[in-house]
């Protein structure tokens, strides 16, 4: 079983490790203090990387699980584990960057929100800010961008085999 899985494992810790060194870049650059301003802008980047880990990703289970043969279902259900196995991953990622990497960053994030007029109180702010939230929301939000990425992916990574009218699905 865990042979079956493999691949997925492998690139879901690829991920996760990009994810962290994405939190380290932010940091580095300012975006967790002094440019926290444009942090709600630039952090959508990390989708560029992470598109195409995910891509590469199914190219692999494509190419060394199934043989290059590989159906639009397959490719699906390979991209919805991997998305899991993120999802899974991601509190542990959230609270390394919250709790080690920038620990900074919610008490920047909730003293500049209330500063510009986002919310009217630091309670407010911090009821948003927090570990327990974001470790939610990206949960979440990986294991829906995993889906849709691979759900759009499949289009173009499946086997498309013209002699025999099949259509990879």
């Amino acid at each position: 079983m865990l042979k079956k899985i493999s691949i997925e494992i492998k690139w879901a810790v690829i991920f996760s490790v990009l994810g962290l060194l994405w939190m380290l870049l932010e940091k580095l650059s300012g975006l967790h203090g002094k440019y926290i301003d444009y942090h709600l802008y630039l952090t959508n980047l990390f989708y560029i990387p992470a598109i195409y880990v995910l891509v590469q990703a199914l190219k692999a289970k494509k190419r060394l699980f199934y043989n290059g043969q590989m159906t639009y279902v397959q490719g699906l259900m390979s991209g919805i584990l991997l998305s899991v196995l993120i999802a899974l991953f991601s509190p542990l990622t959230q609270w390394i960057t919250s709790y080690i990497i920038t620990p900074e960053y919610f008490p920047n994030v909730i003293r500049r929100s209330v500063e510009l007029g986002y919310f009217n109180t630091i309670a407010e702010a911090e009821a948003n800010f927090n570990y327990a939230n974001y470790a939610k929301q990206g949960a979440i939000g990986m294991l829906f961008m995993g889906i849709l990425t691979t759900a759009i992916a499949m289009i173009f990574i499946k086997t498309k085999n013209k002699k025999d009218g099949n259509t990879g699905i």
